[in-house]
């Protein structure tokens, strides 16, 4: 290349900083070629190959391995391949092993010709592969919630995955949390606390407890109005001697209902404090058709497949693939970041799929907007968007 002759009188300030550094230095992490392949991170083209592999048939009898990858010099140079009219390209080399049950493994090489395009030819593809996300999309996924209006009384805080089902939690016209994945496949709902309880929260005092608080009140005491605004009783109150209900669960505790039970004999009353949300989630939990966690997987599972007859170990194996397989959900690096700065969540949790923190961290906060607390995310804010690096468009492309 020749040196660049300056006509001008005034002479530069600072050196010209390297405007594609950014973009260079992604595309080096992706192949990592200057590592040795025992000590590549996963990342890039190496995190590539560990989603993928190992694959195995269908009887377990045999597995195809990865091993490791190797990356030789293009055959001609980038101003070569401009003069000539051909692309920069470099022949891409991998290893892999064939595992047999019972059976020493044998061990292959195979090799194939991968374009290695320049970083204009990546930009391109201004849209996912996907769901036709924009390339240059708001960071890391970023938990986004509309604050509910008094028209339409709704709300609702998605998460975008890098990939797997869009996960959205929404009020409905009932005050309802729901559920939904994917936004084109409305039908595919249900309640936030079925899916809580589908999660391991099966019975009603894990599944408060998450939200409130457990009292035990005294009615050898005088409870006043403050003492019984916002608590519920937990379970039903029977009269031991008329075999009368009293209270059904969750209903208000009041000064009447005090009054009979001190005539039916009761020392205490047992209550739930409910003053956080004023009962929101309250209200999805009476109206929640299961009450345990067996429950709540087979309803999940009739839901999402309406056709098959729902078992325990089926409806297991489901949410498992939907939202805790790394291979078919993932937040990706930024998404996990974005989710623990908005939430408050531990830092070093690394872990690229959904896990029960998310989900509850998500609804809480969903629910102080429902309330009036906290704010909003504009998507549209520069601070909300970023731009996709060389590296990180052409690992997802190519998982």
């Amino acid at each position: 290349m020749a040196d660049r002759v300056k006509y001008g009188k005034l002479s530069d300030v600072i050196d010209l900083p390297d405007l594609i550094e950014i973009q260079t230095t992604s595309y080096r992490d992706f192949l990592q070629m200057d590592a040795p392949t025992n000590r590549r991170k996963l990342i890039g083209l190496q995190a590539v190959f560990k989603e993928v592999f190992p694959i195995e048939s269908y009887d377990g009898q045999c597995a195809l391995d990865f091993v490791k990858y190797e990356i030789s010099e293009p055959k001609m140079s980038p101003i070569e391949c401009l003069r000539e009219g051909h692309s920069y390209s470099a022949p891409l080399y991998v290893t892999f092993r064939l595992r047999r049950a019972r059976k020493s493994a044998k061990k292959t090489s195979t090799w194939r010709n991968s374009a290695h395009h320049r970083a204009r030819n990546v930009y391109r593809q201004r849209r996912g592969a996907r769901r036709g996300e924009p390339a240059a999309s708001f960071p890391g996924h970023l938990l986004r919630a509309k604050y509910p209006s008094k028209r339409d009384g709704s709300a609702f805080l998605p998460d975008y995955p890098d990939r797997g089902s869009w996960i959205e939690v929404q009020f409905d016209t009932s005050d309802l949390l729901q559920i939904y994945l994917d936004r084109k496949k409305r039908r595919r709902k249900f309640l936030a606390t079925t899916f809580l309880r589908a999660l391991g929260f099966g019975t009603d005092e894990e599944l408060l407890g998450i939200f409130y608080t457990f009292e035990k009140l005294s009615l050898k005491e005088t409870l006043s109005d403050d003492k019984l605004v916002n608590r519920v009783v937990k379970d039903d109150i029977i009269d031991a001697d008329s075999q009368s209900i009293l209270a059904r669960k969750y209903d208000p505790l009041t000064s009447d209902l005090v009054k009979q039970m001190k005539s039916a004999g009761f020392h205490e009353v047992e209550a739930v404090n409910v003053k956080w949300d004023e009962g929101i989630i309250l209200k999805s939990v009476k109206k929640d058709p299961t009450h345990s966690m067996d429950d709540a997987l087979k309803d999940i599972y009739h839901r999402l497949r309406p056709g098959d007859p729902p078992t325990i170990s089926n409806a297991k194996q489901l949410l498992k693939r939907v939202f805790f397989d790394p291979r078919r959900y993932d937040l990706g690096r930024v998404g996990r970041y974005k989710i623990q700065q908005k939430m408050g969540l531990d830092a070093k949790n690394d872990s690229r799929v959904l896990e029960k923190e998310d989900l509850i961290a998500s609804i809480k906060y969903l629910v102080s907007l429902r309330r009036g607390e906290g704010t909003v995310d504009d998507i549209d804010h520069l601070g909300s968007r970023r731009v996709r690096t060389v590296g990180e468009l052409v690992e997802i492309n190519a998982a």
